[in-house]
């Protein structure tokens, strides 16, 4: 196998993450099941904090290639369940945090950790979805088992210009619920947002409350939440009776401060979204709602830009300071 290109992050001891465009051997990958080429990656927010911020939390194994999704075509495999030329994804579990990921021509990874491509998408449609589009879905079929109506009252989505948030906006849309986009971009994103399925476009200030309050007026059957951080409590506080938010990220902290009458008082349902170590069968389930009902529909148009390993750097501080409108699509095959 001859050696390919993969983007290597280096931690540097005042914190700062080298990024260099190096040659790997099979070698250099760690053992796995299954090898597979790599088509295509994404830049999610916690690939952006690992390039920038090397005490991130995100990973401690550097130097590491960074990317925690991927999709291609299986090389090798020692498991009868996958075989060469099997198209597959990747995503999450180790990949890209405690070991090589998908910034890189060829990766290495256990069976367990592959899912088959389902019907109804391609192997850049599932990149252009990844792990954004993947915490999206999962978020909303936990909301579906939570009784959420296409005829209640609107669900919000906050972070609504970011991956979660655009993806969210448009299967819930299409699903038949009506979407509040929340985004400190209102003025210059509204028309995209809209253009996804938003039925309002709304700036954090204009729905977190002036005094913070156990229970408010009651505006939402539920909240798609990949933000977090301390106005999560005016939420939990404006939500219907037995409404829910699913909570899957901390791009805008990881504490809050509420009491416990939103949960006694209105059965309010605080669901965490983990996307990581989420069990194999559970991974196809989604994916397979994905490729159907779940699949946006033009996924061309949810891409802010495409780049290539070359000038992937680039991406991240964007992906971190938000300057981004849908997802960053990266195309390793060349």
């Amino acid at each position: 196998m001859n050696p390919f290109k993969a983007l290597l992050a280096t931690a540097n001891e005042d914190a700062t993450v080298d990024l260099t465009l190096t040659e790997m051997t099979r070698e250099d990958l760690p053992a796995g099941d299954v090898l597979i080429r790599v088509h295509y990656s994404s830049v999610n927010y916690k690939d952006g904090l690992a390039a920038t911020k090397a005490k991130s939390g995100v990973t401690k194994a550097y130097p590491i290639v960074l990317g925690i999704d991927l999709s291609g075509e299986v090389v090798e495999s020692k498991v009868d369940a996958y075989k060469p030329g099997d198209r597959i994804l990747a995503h999450n579990f180790g990949i890209g945090v405690r070991q090589h990921g998908g910034y890189s021509e060829y990766a290495s990874v256990p069976a367990e950790w592959i899912v088959p491509l389902p019907e109804g998408l391609t192997l850049k449609e599932a990149m252009i979805v990844g792990t954004a589009g993947f915490t999206a879905a999962q978020s909303i079929i936990a909301l579906e088992e939570h009784d959420v109506q296409t005829d209640g009252k609107p669900i919000l989505v906050r972070g609504a210009t970011g991956g979660v948030g655009g993806m969210a906006i448009k299967m819930l849309s299409q699903l038949g619920y009506k979407v509040i986009a929340e985004s400190r971009k209102k003025d210059s994103s509204t028309s995209y947002l809209e253009g996804l399925g938003a039925t309002g476009v709304v700036l954090p200030e204009e729905v977190q409350m002036e005094k913070p309050r156990p229970l408010g007026s009651q505006l939402w059957q539920a909240v798609v939440d990949p933000v977090g951080g301390d106005k999560l409590s005016d939420y939990l506080a404006q939500l219907e009776a037995n409404g829910s938010v699913a909570l899957s990220g901390n791009a805008g902290g990881v504490k809050f401060t509420t009491t416990v009458l939103p949960f006694i008082l209105r059965g309010i349902n605080l669901l965490g979204i983990n996307s990581v170590d989420l069990p194999k069968e559970k991974q196809i389930a989604i994916w397979e709602r994905i490729g159907k009902d779940l699949k946006p529909e033009d996924l061309g148009g949810f891409i802010d830009h495409e780049v290539t390993l070359e000038e992937l750097p680039g991406a991240f501080e964007q992906i971190v300071a938000g300057k981004m409108q849908g997802r960053i699509l990266v195309k390793v095959k060349s």
